[in-house]
């Protein structure tokens, strides 16, 4: 009987060794994974210059998509330091000739480029097509280059832009379910966002976006040349397909693809 209430014995500690292993595993709490910041390159718009407009598209639901964007968690303009600079030149040359830019997106966390790549694959939703891309079918998206995995505005030095002419007019916020009307029709028939008239409305997919279209004429015409001529001055390349983007060269980051959120912490301290 000894030898058995040994082994009964040693079987009880060795059981409750593993349950209380089992159970302190289970307690333990969830070591927290911090959140990534930006590199100290980076820098808030705001920082550098305060007279530049913002009207951060992508922390609300008026965008393409119908939703705040997952990695803005603020309506923030984050740049490279030297893409800021920059745009503080460009900024000087416009308010001297009664204009100031307005940015509708900056940094692009990678996060929010896959919430882009997920809608573009969920072809019933198309709730904000009537506005965004009335005349294009959400299944040609990807293959019309409207969406991508990878986004240049990723790596801290692309902006999406405008020109507004002082005193500039606030922009009417926009209703979640209200009547869309479409970018591509004319300038009051459109989303009245204080822009001067480009032709089409922000982040419009259609070919009427490409920045030489030979249909946008007259004052449109000389709006998206003022734009582009006062930014290329300053070292900015304009993606041909829509006149709002562009680059700064040289990128400090040209390879490097970021997803630190959207937010002032991120930068905290630059």
């Amino acid at each position: 009987m000894t030898g058995l209430a040994s082994a009964l014995r040693s079987l009880a500690v060795t059981g409750a060794a593993a349950l209380m292993a089992c159970t302190g595993a289970l307690a333990s709490p969830a070591v927290a994974v911090p959140e990534p910041k930006a590199p100290r390159e980076f820098v808030a718009l705001d920082s550098v210059d305060r007279t530049i407009l913002q009207e951060m598209r992508y922390t609300s639901a008026h965008n393409f998509v119908g939703e705040p964007i997952d990695g803005y968690r603020q309506p923030l303009c984050l740049l490279t330091r030297p893409a800021a600079e920059a745009l503080h030149r460009a900024q000087r040359r416009l308010l001297a000739r009664g204009y100031t830019l307005k940015v509708y997106d900056c940094y692009r966390p990678q996060r929010a480029v896959d919430h882009f790549v997920r809608w573009a694959q969920d072809l019933a939703d198309e709730r904000m097509k009537a506005e965004f891309y009335p005349l294009v079918s959400k299944e040609r998206l990807f293959a019309d280059g409207y969406i991508a995995e990878k986004s240049g505005h990723s790596r801290g030095s692309t902006v999406d832009l405008t020109v507004v002419r002082l005193p500039a007019k606030p922009t009417r916020a926009y209703v979640p379910g209200e009547r869309l009307t479409s970018c591509t029709g004319p300038r009051k028939e459109r989303f009245p966002d204080s822009s001067v008239d480009m032709g089409t409305g922000y982040d419009c997919f259609d070919t009427l976006s490409h920045t030489d279209d030979p249909r946008i004429t007259g004052v449109q015409r000389a709006n998206r040349q003022l734009l582009k001529g006062v930014l290329a001055a300053e070292g900015f390349v304009n993606l041909p397909e829509e006149w709002w983007h562009f680059t700064f060269k040289p990128e400090p980051f040209p390879s490097t693809f970021f997803d630190f959120p959207v937010a002032r912490r991120s930068v905290a301290g630059h």
